[in-house]
């Protein structure tokens, strides 16, 4: 009995002793500690980025409204020119010629309707004592009015002779920018066609056409939480080519009733000044376009929001203290933060920093997340404080 007792003694004592070298399971570290803003919804600005081409408020043709020789150019190409200033000069000469022989038309005319009228006149006297036949109180009568409307010929004959002689002195139907000189001197004009002499453009303002989808452009217009801006009151701002805004807002004043069919979007167009004359119609160019206002938005920082191919989603810290993941429908950029309509709730703690430290399921610790200062801006703010 010692005998056995002793080895089992001896066992037991050794495996004691290797447990309790066995090292213990290392603790589990802390849930990483992350910068989350606190969802929030909002009544936002409805803005699109948009791209469109200026044209001219108004474009005018300078055209040879008469047959002749066109003699000079009277203003300089390229330059601003008044309604009515002169452009151009056709040789005045035959016009003249044909003025002068429709006035002596109505000369003649004239002539001819005085005897007629005296002629008329004695006859019309001599009747009652009959001294003139009926008939031939009617002849002289007739002849009196064939005569007088002869004059009103003549004189509308003289009218237009006078008219077109004008017309040999082309001048701006509008005031603009005047273009190139279409002609030379010295070639016929107006020979059987108006022919186009140069154009004129009214580049102050400016008209910004551009098109809008048709699903989007109803499905603003049917949308609830949308509120469009009426008709002369939507703004929009033009992107410079440098990347400078320019400083003369314009308002959206005008919206198709039809689709264009070939492209399937609605044409809108916004009426823009141009005070200084430094933007040129036919250039294309990109702007933000405030349509109205929209609610229910929530504004997220563009830094939370992730994108992969099921589209963007965030990282939300949920109540329970793990991350989850929600999918967001987002509508474009509002500043520097995406404006989103879809996904998320009033009270969502949004994962903003610390991204790479999460994983979906598992916890983390969220702390107010705060924006830092751009390096240009810390930068010229460091001398002001000196100062």
């Amino acid at each position: 009995m010692r005998t056995t007792f002793r080895p089992l003694a001896l066992g037991s004592a050794f495996a004691l002793a290797l447990a309790a070298c066995k090292p213990s399971a290392p603790p589990q570290p802390p849930p990483p500690e992350v910068g989350v803003v606190e969802a929030k919804s909002q009544t936002v600005p409805l803005q699109r980025e948009l791209v469109g081409r200026l044209s001219p408020f108004r474009s005018s043709d300078v055209r040879a409204r008469v047959a002749g020789v066109l003699l000079k150019r009277v203003y300089t190409e390229g330059s601003d020119v008044k309604e009515g200033q002169l452009m151009f000069q056709i040789d005045p000469a035959p016009l003249k010629a044909v003025l002068d022989a429709a006035q002596a038309n109505l000369t003649s005319a004239q002539a001819t309707y005085a005897n007629a009228h005296v002629a008329a006149e004695r006859a019309r006297q001599l009747a009652p004592q009959k001294y003139v036949s009926a008939s031939d109180l009617d002849s002289a009568e007739a002849n009196e009015r064939s005569s007088a409307a002869a004059v009103q010929q003549a004189q509308a004959n003289v009218n237009t002779a006078r008219i077109n002689l004008g017309y040999t002195a082309v001048t701006a139907p509008i005031s603009g920018r005047s273009g190139m000189q279409q002609v030379t001197e010295g070639a016929l004009v107006g020979q059987g066609d108006t022919t186009l002499l140069t154009t004129i453009d009214q580049i102050d303002p400016l008209y910004v056409n551009f098109a809008m989808a048709v699903n989007e452009y109803d499905a603003l217009k049917n949308s609830s939480n949308v509120s469009l801006a009426g008709q002369g009151q939507a703004k929009v701002s033009i992107t410079l080519s440098n990347g400078s805004t320019y400083d003369q807002p314009g308002t959206i004043d005008f919206a198709d009733a039809t689709v264009d069919p070939s492209t399937g979007s609605v044409s809108l167009r916004a009426k823009l000044p141009n005070p200084d004359k430094t933007l040129l119609p036919g250039s294309f160019v990109s702007f933000k376009a405030d349509l109205g206002t929209r609610t229910g938005v929530f504004l997220v920082p563009q830094a939370a929001v992730l994108r992969d191919t099921v589209g963007p989603y965030a990282m939300v810290v949920g109540a329970d203290g793990n991350v989850t993941r929600k999918n967001l429908t987002v509508d474009g950029q509002q500043g520097s933060n995406w404006a989103v309509t879809g996904g998320l709730a009033t009270g969502d703690k949004i994962v903003v920093d610390g991204l790479q430290k999460v994983k979906e399921g598992q916890p983390a610790k969220p702390t107010p997340w705060q924006p830092q200062a751009a390096p240009g801006a810390q930068t010229a703010a460091a001398p002001a404080a000196k100062q």
